[in-house]
């Protein structure tokens, strides 16, 4: 009877928190429902924003699902993950003949998508010839296959993301700029989960009831201790790198519980060593020295990974590298 009473809680949480698939009661991630909800219906190109791991695929489809496009296409695609000489034709399509390899005529995915939504995934690794190219068929309504003058009028709703600061790449001429208005006619942005930490339990639940419906072994929950250390720990990779801890601990896990033992290293590791500081204040140390001793511990937690490290500390890997040149007396170095 208890079992029973607790997954209908499950439920009834799952339902009230959810959304196509994200889960969130924090206010960041109520503000994305909102925002996901009044941009669904409209036409209205969208661009997502957020780190790896936040989940801006699953928000495309949140909005393609809740539009009136639902019953069309969904095709993302992944414009880092194809090679710059292989991407025209992937978007566009060609004609038999256009180049060596092109032995029949081939529809590409603004033609696949036809009637539903195109997700260009890491817009940003665009090359500025398709770019140009992807405005065209923004602002005609139709796209050109590779090897032929002749148009094909599309109805497609654009969605992008990216993991950069669009703009930043704008400035830098790598980006340009008539496209990114074309695309950021409203912007979503995809907070961090070290920005909706109190999202961390519900995910978990939901990680934990995907293994188990999975046919992994049966887990009840976390610890006290084993939850708070996922807590505060700073997910450099977000929503994925949970999924991924939880089921490693799953994995690793003697019992029925989860418990610190059970996760890896860095996340145990994750809490700032008190003893750090009130030494530091014993020893009257000045602040550089205490923040050295301090950068020296998170490098030990992540067994060196300077990647990892500058997450925690909250700072880019340049300043790391200009922080533990200054440490060591040596000229700044990133190698």
């Amino acid at each position: 009877a208890l079992r029973r009473e607790v997954n209908h809680l499950r439920r009834v949480v799952h339902k009230e928190y959810s959304f196509h698939q994200i889960l969130g009661k924090s206010k960041p991630m109520q503000e994305v429902f909102e925002l996901i909800r009044r941009v669904a219906d409209s036409t209205t190109n969208v661009l997502i924003t957020g780190e790896s791991g936040t989940g801006k695929e699953l928000a495309a489809k949140a909005i393609h699902y809740n539009s009136r496009r639902r019953e069309g296409p969904f095709v993302p695609v992944n414009c880092a993950a194809i090679p710059e000489p292989l991407l025209e034709s992937e978007l566009f399509g060609h004609v038999r003949g256009a180049f060596t390899d092109a032995k029949a005529d081939k529809r590409g995915l603004f033609e696949e998508a036809n009637g539903g939504t195109l997700l260009l995934d890491e817009i940003s690794e665009l090359p500025l010839l398709l770019q140009a190219k992807l405005l065209r068929a923004i602002q005609e309504r139709e796209i050109r296959r590779v090897g032929t003058t002749r148009s094909v009028a599309v109805d497609v709703r654009i969605i992008a993301a990216t993991n950069l600061v669009l703009v930043e790449e704008v400035k830098a001429k790598k980006f340009r700029e008539d496209l990114y208005y074309r695309l950021n006619v409203i912007e979503i942005r995809m907070p961090p989960l070290r920005e909706r930490r109190e999202d961390i339990p519900l995910l978990v639940d939901a990680f934990l009831k995907k293994c188990a419906e999975a046919g992994r072994k049966p887990v009840r929950g976390l610890s006290e201790s084993a939850l708070a250390l996922l807590i505060d720990y700073a997910w450099p990779g977000n929503v994925r790198e949970l999924e991924n801890v939880v089921e490693r601990a799953l994995t690793l896990a003697r019992s029925e519980t989860i418990v610190p033992e059970d996760l890896p290293p860095m996340v145990r590791g994750s809490r700032v060593d008190r003893r750090i500081l009130d030494d530091a204040a014993e020893r009257t140390l000045p602040l550089h020295a205490v923040e050295q001793e301090y950068i020296q511990k998170i490098l030990d937690k992540t067994g060196g990974n300077k990647y990892q490290a500058a997450q925690v500390l909250g700072i880019d890997r340049k300043t790391l590298y200009r922080k533990l040149a200054e440490i060591e007396g040596k000229p700044h170095s990133e190698a």
